[in-house]
């Protein structure tokens, strides 16, 4: 019964903070410590995977119809548009297929607390700067449809750049994209959607790497999980296209330097008393 309450506990952590611009590792790093699900590493490994797809599924689910081009309800031109969106998606992507021969090398030098207090710090500053820069500007591109074949490439490049642990995939694109002048939800927007080949590709991966080998109670836990970061998602991902109709990013930064000074101070004085 507490493998089942941890496990819904991290599928909440991970629908929230995969969609949110305040990083998914940041948070589960500090959960981790406190709830440490007593599986095996390939389960563990496994579990991960799981609910990062639940979180793509939610992304599917809410914008199902955006992204079929093939809908018998949209027109010969809506049809064409959609591919064209998918045709970004694609550009964007290429950066990150790069970026993946560099992951051995990011997670043997990079993967540690204090890299990932040191992302959120950084970026959480970001987000408040370019803001801020912003409130006297006006959005370039407030269509999907504007986004240029540069500007999407240079979107990829920031999303690459999210390897980095702490930095957040959709923190690191929407700081992208804002810099670029796009719109916030047209750059939450495209984050969600750059998403889908990228978390698919990795979880697809992943499990071609670890099978299936689990208990019928393991197996229970890896849907349960699933489901809950699915619902989870669907949430965090309608309440940040509602809450930036009418604000900024600012408040996301300002979380993420409080966050980053946390996990530096917990693992700092973690460290001291070893």
């Amino acid at each position: 019964m507490l493998e089942v309450l941890k496990v819904i506990i991290l599928g909440i952590v991970q629908g929230i903070t995969e969609w949110l611009p305040i990083s998914s590792t940041g948070h589960l790093i500090l959960v981790e410590q406190l709830i440490q699900l007593k599986q095996s590493e390939a389960f563990t490994n496994m579990f991960n995977v799981v609910i990062q797809f639940g979180s793509i599924l939610a992304v599917v689910v809410i914008y199902f119809h955006k992204l079929n081009p093939f809908s018998p309800t949209k027109t010969e031109k809506q049809k064409k548009m959609t591919i064209q969106l998918w045709i970004k998606v694609v550009i964007g992507t290429i950066p990150v297929i790069g970026g993946v021969l560099l992951n051995d090398l990011i997670e043997s030098k990079l993967s540690n607390a204090y890299v990932v207090a040191l992302m959120l710090i950084v970026y959480g500053i970001l987000f408040i700067v370019i803001e801020k820069r912003n409130e006297t500007r006006e959005p370039k591109v407030k269509r999907i449809s504007q986004l240029s074949v540069k500007t999407v490439l240079l979107i990829g490049v920031f999303q690459m750049m999210a390897m980095i642990p702490g930095t957040s995939r959709s923190g690191a694109t929407i700081v992208g994209a804002l810099a670029l002048g796009v719109s916030r939800s047209v750059a939450a927007e495209f984050t969600f959607f750059l998403a889908i080949p990228v978390m698919f590709g990795a979880s697809a991966l992943k499990l071609f790497k670890f099978g299936l080998a689990f208990t019928p109670m393991q197996i229970f836990l890896l849907l349960l999980g699933m489901i809950v970061s699915f619902a989870v998602s669907v949430i965090a991902i309608k309440f940040l296209m509602k809450y930036i109709k009418n604000h900024d990013f600012k408040a996301f930064g300002y979380y993420r330097i409080v966050l980053g000074i946390v996990v530096f101070l917990f693992f700092g004085i973690q460290a001291l008393f070893k």
